[in-house]
Protein backbone atom coordinates (compact mmCIF):
# COMPACT_ATOMS: atom_id res chain seq x y z
CA UNK A 1 0.00 0.00 0.00
CA UNK A 2 1.08 3.23 -0.91
CA UNK A 3 0.36 6.55 -0.54
CA UNK A 4 1.60 10.85 -1.32
CA UNK A 5 3.04 12.72 1.74
CA UNK A 6 3.26 16.39 1.25
CA UNK A 7 6.00 17.91 3.43
CA UNK A 8 5.92 20.76 4.92
CA UNK A 9 9.39 23.18 4.16
CA UNK A 10 10.34 23.20 7.97
CA UNK A 11 10.85 19.46 7.30
CA UNK A 12 12.61 19.43 4.28
CA UNK A 13 15.88 19.78 5.89
CA UNK A 14 15.00 15.87 7.03
CA UNK A 15 14.08 15.12 3.93
CA UNK A 16 16.81 15.79 1.53
CA UNK A 17 14.75 18.98 0.25
CA UNK A 18 12.07 16.52 -0.83
CA UNK A 19 8.32 18.46 -0.34
CA UNK A 20 6.33 15.36 -2.05
CA UNK A 21 7.40 11.98 -0.98
CA UNK A 22 5.57 8.12 -1.90
CA UNK A 23 5.32 6.36 1.73
CA UNK A 24 4.31 2.63 3.05
CA UNK A 25 1.49 2.12 5.77
CA UNK A 26 -1.81 0.95 6.41
CA UNK A 27 -2.03 3.92 9.27
CA UNK A 28 -0.90 7.22 9.84
CA UNK A 29 2.29 6.01 12.49
CA UNK A 30 2.90 3.15 9.63
CA UNK A 31 3.62 5.92 6.94
CA UNK A 32 5.47 7.91 10.09
CA UNK A 33 7.33 5.43 10.81
CA UNK A 34 7.96 4.33 6.88
CA UNK A 35 9.37 7.93 5.97
CA UNK A 36 11.22 7.77 9.53
CA UNK A 37 13.36 4.43 8.60
CA UNK A 38 14.69 6.33 5.59
CA UNK A 39 14.60 10.34 6.95
CA UNK A 40 15.67 9.45 10.49
CA UNK A 41 14.13 12.25 13.04
CA UNK A 42 11.33 13.66 11.09
CA UNK A 43 8.92 11.34 13.04
CA UNK A 44 10.07 12.83 16.39
CA UNK A 45 9.70 16.67 14.56
CA UNK A 46 5.64 15.51 14.16
CA UNK A 47 4.30 13.36 17.04
CA UNK A 48 5.39 12.96 20.28
CA UNK A 49 6.76 10.34 22.62
CA UNK A 50 3.24 9.27 23.37
CA UNK A 51 2.46 9.03 19.59
CA UNK A 52 0.14 11.99 19.82
CA UNK A 53 0.67 14.69 16.70
CA UNK A 54 2.30 17.55 18.29
CA UNK A 55 0.24 21.02 19.07
CA UNK A 56 2.06 22.71 16.35
CA UNK A 57 1.90 20.02 13.64
CA UNK A 58 -1.69 19.37 11.41
CA UNK A 59 -2.09 16.24 9.96
CA UNK A 60 -4.59 15.62 7.00
CA UNK A 61 -5.66 12.62 5.12
CA UNK A 62 -7.17 13.56 1.90
CA UNK A 63 -9.62 16.45 3.72
CA UNK A 64 -9.88 15.05 6.96
CA UNK A 65 -8.00 16.27 9.61
CA UNK A 66 -6.37 13.58 12.31
CA UNK A 67 -4.68 14.23 15.89
CA UNK A 68 -3.80 10.62 15.94
CA UNK A 69 -1.84 8.84 14.25
CA UNK A 70 -3.90 5.12 14.18
CA UNK A 71 -6.25 6.53 11.42
CA UNK A 72 -6.31 4.34 8.28
CA UNK A 73 -4.95 5.53 4.91
CA UNK A 74 -5.89 3.32 1.58
CA UNK A 75 -3.75 2.99 -1.43
CA UNK A 76 -2.93 6.11 -3.34
CA UNK A 77 -4.38 8.49 -0.22
CA UNK A 78 -2.79 11.40 0.20
CA UNK A 79 -1.38 12.69 3.35
CA UNK A 80 -0.55 16.23 4.27
CA UNK A 81 1.34 17.09 6.63
CA UNK A 82 1.50 21.37 7.97
CA UNK A 83 3.47 22.97 10.60
CA UNK A 84 1.51 26.21 12.36
CA UNK A 85 3.01 29.32 11.53
CA UNK A 86 3.33 31.98 14.39
CA UNK A 87 4.90 35.15 14.87
CA UNK A 88 4.33 38.54 16.19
Amino acid sequence: MSVSVLIPSQLTAYTDGATRLAAAGATVGEVLDDLDARFPGLRFRVVDEQDRVRRHMRIFVGRRETRTTGVSVADGDEVLIFGALSGG
